[in-house]
């Protein structure tokens, strides 16, 4: 098959499949956050879980994603694409209809076992249905309408749990995903990798969530009865997980690729950047409702500026690397981000958002817009052609895992637990604690890219990624 060309009617279906498909994704990442509290007073849910609620999500997708992207490779980007999106339709709807935290739990999870089969299969069949020439084309559509997504996340995510319920943010997931899966069996063409053979890797993905979910557990529940139990288990199943995929042919993780100082320097940047921001959402959006009496609508138009300054800059910040090498912007970024969030630490209990919130979320925008396009550049160009797709799905990867691995963290850290989230009082000073330590996160960051990135990056011969 040559390819589909730009323009064409078959063009205009498989993006707007692969757009609605990742956008699901994108949706419940920008919503569930502004939607924690309602579900906490709903279904009387208490600190630790609502972490789970989040991290449960984070945790299979992370674990999984790369599985999922060896999956379409294999069996067909489009039918596991497909597989996916039905997956996260129904584990919406559990979601939805959850009576308790523990079901709502044990859905989230399950919800993040599709979206590890339909993330990695977006962009995957766009690469892999259209002409060589069309593809930068293709993907610049996606990821633009695929950012509008994200940006209507809080917006639609508000309306609903304000006017309706927080049901209803996963509830709307279903007939988004029935469209998704019509236009992709109608205009989406099913493709394969010809090189891709040997065995799945499960006994890695297995260890990877094992380890994982190990690791949150006792991050979460430090001080419980269970934490040195599941630390243990988390850290001999990360050992194993290393011996497996130094040991198996075809590995889910192809551990030559970190011998490589660029990759290994950048993916380590990215775990922190992306610890920070995870965690800076999470608690940011608690504050502005519970201090700061915002509603869920409010709450989340509030953290609307790093959409934007995504939407139009991140662009530019690619471009500037290009010209001047990744150092610089990976270095700036992560400090830049620091400091918005250092401005962060006026939003209390007299928050004004055009003086409090805005300001700071603007400057971490614009350091996340200067640092996210050369990141991505350092973490492909690191790699051999070859395993271009493997070294972005692990940096993919290690983005979520940073996420998870600080929500389940820092709010023991700071000393919240129970219902503090509920309690001004508690919340407000953990709040600044927790933005501090954000703040350190990302200029350690910083620091890290100034003596790891160089100016320019040669890819890792593939002889040396086995």
């Amino acid at each position: 098959m040559s390819g589909v060309a730009w323009g064409t009617p078959s063009a205009r279906g498989i993006v707007a499949a692969a757009t609605l498909g990742s956008g699901l994704t994108l949706l419940d990442g920008t919503v569930v956050n502004v939607a924690l509290r309602s579900m906490g007073e709903d279904l009387d849910a208490s600190l630790e879980q609502l972490q789970w609620i989040t991290n449960g999500y984070f945790l299979s997708l992370a674990s999984l994603i790369l599985l999922g992207g060896a999956l379409g490779d294999r069996l067909g980007r489009r039918r596991v694409f497909v597989i996916g999106t039905v997956w996260f339709a129904l584990a919406s709807l559990l979601c939805g209809i959850a009576p308790t935290a523990e079901v709502l739990i044990i859905a989230r999870v399950l919800q993040g076992v599709g979206g590890a089969l339909l993330t990695p299969g977006s962009l995957a069949m766009i690469q892999g249905a259209f002409r060589a020439e069309d593809r930068s084309r293709a993907i610049g559509a996606w990821s633009g309408l695929g950012g509008i997504a994200a940006a209507l996340g809080p917006l639609v995510g508000g309306l609903l749990i304000d006017h309706a319920s927080w049901r209803w943010i996963f509830l709307i997931n279903l007939p988004l995903a029935a469209l998704t899966v019509w236009l992709a069996q109608t205009w989406v063409p099913e493709t394969r990798d010809p090189r891709a053979q040997g065995r799945f890797d499960v006994t890695g993905a297995a260890l990877a969530s094992l380890s994982l979910a190990g690791v949150t557990w006792a991050l979460t529940d430090a001080g419980g009865p269970m934490t040195w139990w599941a630390a243990a288990v988390g850290l001999l199943a990360a050992v194993a997980f290393v011996v497996v995929e130094r040991r198996t042919r075809g590995p889910m993780v192809p551990l030559g690729l970190f011998g490589d100082r660029t990759f290994s320097a950048a993916n380590l940047m990215t775990l922190l950047v992306y610890a920070a921001l995870g965690a800076i959402l999470f608690f940011l959006v608690l504050q502005l409702q519970t201090v700061g009496g915002y509603n869920a609508l409010e709450a989340g138009l509030a953290t609307l500026p790093i959409t934007a300054c995504m939407l139009l800059l991140a662009a530019r910040g690619g471009a500037l690397a290009e010209r001047i090498g990744p150092r610089i912007p990976m270095t700036f970024g992560p400090l830049v981000m620091a400091a918005g969030t250092l401005l962060l630490l006026s939003v209390g209990p007299d928050v004004v958002w055009w003086r409090d919130v805005a300001p700071g979320l603007t400057v971490f925008g614009l350091g996340l817009a200067l640092m996210v396009a050369p990141l991505t550049a350092t973490v492909l160009a690191a790699a051999p052609d070859e395993v271009a797709g493997i070294a972005s799905g692990i940096n993919n990867a290690v983005a979520r895992a940073g996420s998870l691995l600080a929500v389940a963290a820092l709010p023991t850290a700071v000393g919240l637990a129970g219902d503090d989230y509920r309690d001004a009082a508690q919340l407000d000073p953990a709040y600044g604690t927790a933005m501090v330590a954000c703040a350190a996160l990302l200029a350690i960051g910083g620091v890290i890219s100034w003596f790891a990135i160089p100016h320019r990056v040669r890819p890792l011969p593939a002889s040396e990624t086995a």
